[in-house]
């Protein structure tokens, strides 16, 4: 199918690239789409070279699918666009997520709420999808009251920028203040601080893992609390999640349900020193579960430890599934 790939030069689009090859989605006519001083420049996707085109250019080929990660504001402009001319559009910016006209969705746990008719399919937050994945199956049978989480994430979730700010102070040079993705040093160092700060003092990445978790699990009731923390490590956010449940539970029971949840692996086995880390689960598209614990404080409480790739499952690898379920019901291609 024709499929256009926009933002394809940034470090989320490079990574999309790399998934829809690996995953052998049934690309037969590629757009990568980019900024207007990027048209033309060359761009290799499955050993073929292409030139990147404009928005207007692909819009005009009308493309079956679009996966944006371009920003916010690029999206709001141009994924009704698409969408005018009949592409579906999935899009990896926060522009759609909580419009509550368009469908946020994580496969393993809400695929079954897209419809023919959804053009404009918002994907989630990196840090919010591989906590629902891993809470999901625990929720259907214990029923969640309450999630408490503080996250632990990649400098990759901020974009090249970071990365190079980084890398500038790894090699002890004091980066200028127009290479800073941050306000401080992150080199040696943790932020308790990712976007800005809202009214409530939480920051909007809080936010986003308060309202989104809800949205996509169908539940309002949930209650959700997060912090969210900047760490200089490149690639694999990392949660400690604290849940409470309505249910009591049997550890055995918790750890099965998650061995046997689909994008689930657990890595738990203490007396081997074996649990999730981000530097194993870099270019994986799984989300690894560990630490599997009773809450000894409260009733029915359980700790786990959460990490995934969050370029890959938290984001890029999500958006391509959300692609291959389309595709296999036949609502996107011929």
């Amino acid at each position: 199918m024709k499929v256009a790939v926009v933002g394809a030069t940034g470090l989320v689009g490079t990574v999309m690239l790399e998934v829809l090859q690996e995953r052998k989605f049934p690309v037969t006519d590629f757009l990568p789409v980019a900024s207007e001083r990027s048209v033309g420049k060359p761009i290799v996707f499955n050993g073929k070279e292409y030139a990147i085109v404009s928005m207007e250019a692909a819009i005009a080929a009308r493309p079956d699918v679009a996966i944006f990660s371009a920003g916010g504001s690029t999206s709001k402009e141009w994924a009704p666009k698409f969408a005018e001319v009949g592409t579906t559009v999935i899009d990896n910016s926060s522009a759609w997520r909580m419009d509550p006209d368009k469908k946020l969705v994580v496969p393993e746990v809400n695929a079954h709420a897209l419809t023919p008719s959804d053009k404009i399919i918002a994907n989630p937050n990196c840090s919010t999808i591989q906590m629902v994945v891993a809470l999901e199956p625990l929720h259907q049978k214990f029923k969640i009251k309450r999630v408490v989480v503080s996250t632990y994430q990649s400098i990759t979730g901020t974009g090249v920028k970071a990365v190079k700010q980084y890398q500038l102070e790894q090699k002890g040079f004091t980066p200028e203040p127009e290479e800073m993705a941050y306000k401080y040093q992150i080199f040696e160092n943790c932020l308790p601080h990712i976007d800005v700060f809202t009214e409530n003092g939480y920051t909007k990445e809080e936010m986003k893992m308060v309202n989104e978790t809800k949205k996509i699990m169908g539940d309002d009731s949930i209650a959700v609390t997060a912090t969210t923390v900047r760490v200089p490590v490149l690639g694999g956010h990392s949660e400690s999640v604290n849940v409470e449940f309505e249910r009591p539970f049997e550890l055995a029971d918790v750890r099965h349900l998650l061995e046997t949840a689909p994008g689930v692996i657990v890595v738990d086995d203490v007396d081997n020193f074996q649990y999730p880390m981000p530097l194993f689960s870099r270019h994986k598209d799984e989300v690894f579960v560990g630490r599997i614990r009773r809450d000894e404080s409260i009733a029915n409480g359980l700790n786990l430890w959460i990490v995934a790739d969050n370029l890959r499952k938290g984001a890029a690898t999500n958006a391509v599934q959300i692609a291959e379920y389309l595709a296999g019901k036949g609502w996107i291609g011929s």
